[in-house]
């Protein structure tokens, strides 16, 4: 009897666990569907990098002489969904049961889960294994834990995998060099991202998104991300070559212009499953090593990877469904429509932000957490509204990472499970860490003026409206102070600027003043 494996868009891995149950007479199944490309308006970027992908994955399992029933999305049987197009196969071939590694995302799993309840045939769902840690061990580090926090559970990964220690020391002498990672980039040459010449697979792809997609977000002009383990491989090398070796120092660098400076761009290759995570740690480890990089470039890129990216996975599973709906601080100001459309904004730094998203699906961590991630939580906007917006337009966002950074860390929404303190920051963060400022229109030395940095109104309009929700914050203790000590007329000017700001957005849809005043005459 012939059993089907059903593969996801984010399991092309050949290691997946479903896979290796597999016998040589069992075949695999691989469909596109546009529920799952419209569920919320994901990038054009984005749906065309996972449909390549999932098509050269397809080739390559059937070169490795695996049977592949492979579902366009123009197949005129779709039925458009993953779950009735595994219906629709076991109508037609009657296969003896069904395997699959269990999918990446909350709604999909209870989508399996309920058809493997109702069907007359054997459903079988197994771990993923592609991670460091599994949902046990995830849950044997929250117990009896109050407040989970990352960097404990990171150095327990880091002495669990050995990645990164000497003995029982961690390498370098010390477990955490982020300090020696935020120093603004002051000019030389920058390595583009590497790019691979386009194939027929790509180049039809592009054209079903353009034309099936025409109305969803970004462009599909630029384009550089891998769609094989091949190309994925070589974007390892070149970036341990290439960009690690900077990386560290400038890690939190905000640059006009420049969109990826020297990240590594493989967060897709890792989520998608052309690249392990531990591979990836362990080829950054050995430019340590060998001399390649320092300390802080490695240990900071693997934190990210064995830290963040293991950590807030398993906040995810631990927590779902009920950490989908927290909204500790009540925010319920409706997303700007700027963050769709750049041009709708004076503000410099939003600008970068959304263009760079807007161009190639993708923006650095600071981009995301410190300008549209900052500017969603001070200026109170709908978690809702948020999190459906960066789990659309980032290329590398599937929920199981995007909902715990942008929700937890970005809008420290979960009441302080992820973090300690909100990530709110006035405009002097931005100038501090970029060359936006210079070319803004706002003063951002300005705090309670027209031409005052919204960042900075905004920012203390949101810890006078939160005063007593983060009075017993140790963390916010001086930020408090220095809200304290601010002269009443001048938070009240504060606060009317931010009141001011917000209707004219809501009026106009736009923050520039010339067009919002022109609108309200």
């Amino acid at each position: 009897m012939t059993r089907c494996c059903i593969i996801l868009g984010d399991q092309l891995s050949a290691d997946l666990s479903a896979l290796q149950t597999l016998e040589p007479r069992d075949v695999v199944l691989m469909a596109e569907v546009w529920s799952e490309a419209t569920y919320v308006n994901h990038h054009k970027q984005k749906i065309a990098l996972i449909f390549s992908a999932m098509r050269h994955f397809r080739d390559a399992l059937r070169q490795s002489g695996r049977t592949v029933h492979y579902v366009t999305l123009d197949d005129p049987d779709n039925t458009q969904d993953l779950t009735t197009e595994l219906e629709r196969m076991q109508a037609v071939h009657e296969f003896s049961g069904w395997v699959l590694t269990e999918p990446g995302e909350w709604r999909l799993k209870v989508a399996f889960e309920s058809l493997a309840n109702r069907a007359d045939y054997p459903i079988e769902i197994l771990e993923d294994t592609r991670f460091f840690a599994s949902h046990a061990r995830f849950s044997s580090f929250l117990s009896g834990r109050k407040q989970p926090r990352m960097e404990h559970f990171y150095r327990a990964m880091r002495k669990e995998t050995g990645l990164l220690m000497d003995g029982a020391e961690p390498a370098g002498g010390q477990w955490n060099f982020d300090h020696d990672n935020r120093k603004k980039f002051t000019g030389g040459a920058l390595p583009a991202p590497m790019t691979w010449p386009e194939d027929a697979i790509t180049t039809e792809v592009k054209s079903l998104v353009n034309r099936r997609f025409a109305n969803h977000f970004g462009t599909l002009e630029s384009w550089f991300w891998p769609v094989t383990r091949e190309q994925a491989l070589e974007a390892l090398q070149y970036f341990i070559a290439e960009r690690l070796p900077f990386f560290g120092d400038f890690q939190d660098a905000l640059v006009a212009e420049e969109d990826t400076l020297f990240h590594s761009l493989l967060s897709t290759s890792m989520h998608l499953g052309l690249l392990s995570p531990r591979e990836v740690c362990v080829a950054a480890e050995m430019a340590y090593r060998d001399g390649q990089a320092p300390i802080n470039a490695v240990e900071g890129f693997i934190r990210q990877i064995l830290g963040w990216r293991e950590y807030v996975r398993g906040l995810y599973w631990a927590y779902m469904p009920e950490y989908k709906e927290r909204n500790g601080l009540k925010a319920d100001w409706p997303l700007p429509e700027f963050f769709w459309d750049e041009s709708q904004t004076d503000m410099r730094c939003i600008q970068e932000a959304v263009r760079n998203t807007r161009e190639h699906a993708y923006a650095h961590h600071i981009q995301r957490l410190m300008v549209t991630g900052n500017f969603a939580l001070i200026s109170g906007c709908r978690v809702g509204d948020v999190t459906d917006w960066y789990l659309a337009v980032y290329a590398d966002a599937f929920e199981w990472v995007e909902l715990p950074n942008t929700l937890g860390m970005a809008l420290f929404a979960d009441g302080g499970l992820m973090g300690s303190k909100p990530y709110c920051a006035s405009g002097k963060y931005i100038d501090r860490m970029s060359d936006y400022c210079k070319g803004c229109v706002y003063s951002v030395k300005a705090v309670d003026t027209e031409d005052a940095c919204p960042m900075n109104y905004l920012y203390w309009d949101f810890l006078a409206t939160h005063r007593e929700a983060f009075a017993n914050n140790p963390r916010m203790a001086m930020v408090l102070k220095n809200l304290d000590r601010m002269d009443p007329e001048k938070l009240s000017r504060v606060r009317m600027l931010a009141t001011d700001f917000k209707a004219r957005v809501n009026a106009t849809g736009s923050d520039r003043q010339s067009k919002a005043q022109g609108a309200l005459l």
